[in-house]
């Protein structure tokens, strides 16, 4: 007999249809999000005159008009002024970082007088708590040697420039220096107050405040050699690149102090000019050149100054101010009526 497929067909199993991918979710911007982009450049015309009203958040295209952002968060101040004193009391912000103290200036210090932040006077009970306070606190501003090393180093390098009377950039790359020279173990065997003064003086060459190594000298209470030995090992060390100073340096202070006319000052500058052409200044001490050229122009221009005058305020002796005189002299044919 044989045999028959089934009257039933085979049911025939479909695979369940897949179910539809949800929509990838948007990738986050690596910047975050108080990393605000500001244009620079229009979008539509390429321009770069753009314009910012802060009344209505926007920033404008000046040449085709296009709004490029709009409801700009404004990072001013929630407060007005409308002089600085008023500023100064509203403001909320503390002094601006620093690298002329130890801990750069984030840290906090308790005032020596005895009263609240509202003006009022302290309770004698509670001064002797108000003393052990500020005693911990200045105790804990210096945790370690590398710290209490920076605290007596920059307060002595404040020291030297405040006699010098030199300007705060000065000073500022003068901790940084000194700083490096930490970081380097470059104070190991040897006085801080010399690696202080050398770190000055590279510091003056740097920013073109130059100043030379007497001057330095009779601020600290280093002599010259030692700052001359210490700033050499630290240039070759720290890799500073100083251009040498040049006599045109030191014209504009010197003239200052002697109390000399601008006329004067131009005219040393010319002197000095026609002496770096001719190759008269190299292998000369740049002081010296520099006071002999005001010299000469001093007599020049009917205002002068005795060679006395001008050696002690370059810091020279006055038969180097001779010296480079006869030079400048006979070697730029100048007519000096004496």
């Amino acid at each position: 007999m044989k045999a028959t497929p089934s009257s039933k067909a085979a049911a025939v199993v479909k695979p369940p249809a897949p179910e539809p991918e949800a929509p990838a979710a948007p990738e986050k911007s690596a910047t975050r999000p108080d990393d605000i982009v500001v244009p620079t450049r229009c979008t539509s015309c390429g321009s770069s005159h753009l314009t910012r009203d802060y009344e209505r958040g926007e920033i404008v295209c000046d040449e085709c008009g296009l709004v490029l952002e709009e409801s700009m968060i404004d990072q001013g101040p929630d407060w007005r002024a409308f002089d600085a004193e008023q500023g100064e009391k509203r403001a909320r912000t503390g002094a601006p970082t620093t690298l002329t103290i130890h801990d750069k200036g984030l840290s906090t210090e308790i005032g020596w007088k005895n009263r609240d932040p509202y003006g009022k006077s302290i309770p004698t009970r509670n001064r002797a708590q108000l003393y052990r306070l500020r005693k911990w606190q200045r105790r804990i501003r210096v945790s370690n040697a590398t710290e209490r090393n920076l605290a007596f180093a920059l307060a002595e390098l404040d020291r030297i420039a405040s006699g010098m009377a030199l300007p705060r950039n000065v000073r500022e790359t003068a901790a940084m220096i000194y700083r490096k020279a930490v970081g380097r173990n470059l104070i190991r065997g040897r006085s801080i107050e010399g690696v202080v003064a050398a770190s000055l003086y590279g510091s003056c060459r740097q920013c073109n405040v130059p100043r030379t190594l007497d001057e330095i000298a009779s601020k600290s209470r280093i002599g010259r050699k030692e700052i001359g030995r210490t700033y050499r090992f630290m240039t070759r060390e720290l890799h500073l690149k100083l251009m040498p100073t040049r006599p045109q340096d030191y014209i504009q202070r010197f003239c200052s102090e002697l109390k000399l006319k601008g006329e004067i000052q131009t005219r040393a500058n010319e002197i000095l000019k026609q002496a770096t052409d001719r190759e008269l200044t190299s292998g000369r001490g740049p002081t010296g050149v520099a006071a002999a050229a005001i010299y000469i122009s001093s007599v020049q221009c009917g205002e002068r100054r005795t060679q006395r005058e001008v050696a002690e305020v370059a810091g020279v002796t006055e038969v180097t101010i001779r010296n480079r005189y006869k030079e400048l002299t006979e070697k730029l044919n100048l007519r000096v009526m004496l």
